[in-house]
């Protein structure tokens, strides 16, 4: 699948939601390249997340602009990238460089995020940052190109509803 129709998509949500997971397999699937969105990451909100304290708006801006500039020069061939994308306003910051941008969302309870989070060796984000984003994630609203699905779900499955979510007419 290459050419005008290959899609761009974001695996979108909080931390211990399985974006990386999904956005590997979906990418694979789509036959298009993935990127991890914490390797955007400029370093000092690597090292503050590290620290357990939360990224502001100013501090996110440099990384979306990464993300953004990532998915605009992928715009012939596609690409999946893992981003949180909480807020509406970051995801419309991603649409101006990519505007057919989908969203896929995962999403599960608290306590699964955190049991997930809790579980992750060899990760930066502490899950003692999970609230906070749980406290500015902005589920994806019905004018938004994008699909939620549930993150407790076999991940095949969950790259098969986005692929099918993908198909024309199917929003």
């Amino acid at each position: 699948m290459t050419g005008p129709q290959t899609p761009l998509v974001v695996v979108m949500g909080v931390s211990g939601t399985g974006k990386t997971t999904l956005g590997t397999r979906l990418a694979r699937a789509l036959g298009v390249e993935f990127a991890e969105g914490d390797d955007l990451h400029p370093r000092e909100n690597i090292e503050k997340m590290s620290a357990g304290l939360a990224l502001t708006d100013a501090d996110r801006a440099p990384w979306l602009d990464r993300v953004a500039a990532w998915l605009a020069d992928r715009g012939d061939s596609g690409g999946v990238v893992s981003c949180s994308a909480l807020k509406r306003a970051y995801r419309d910051r991603l649409r101006v460089a990519a505007p057919t941008v989908f969203f896929a969302h995962p999403v599960a309870d608290r306590a699964e995020l955190r049991r997930r989070v809790r579980s992750r060796r060899d990760h930066f984000m502490p899950a003692a940052l999970l609230d906070s984003q749980l406290a500015d994630l902005e589920p994806l609203t019905a004018d938004e190109s994008g699909w939620t699905v549930d993150a407790t779900a076999d991940p095949d499955l969950l790259v098969e509803q986005v692929r099918a979510a993908l198909r024309p007419g199917a929003e």
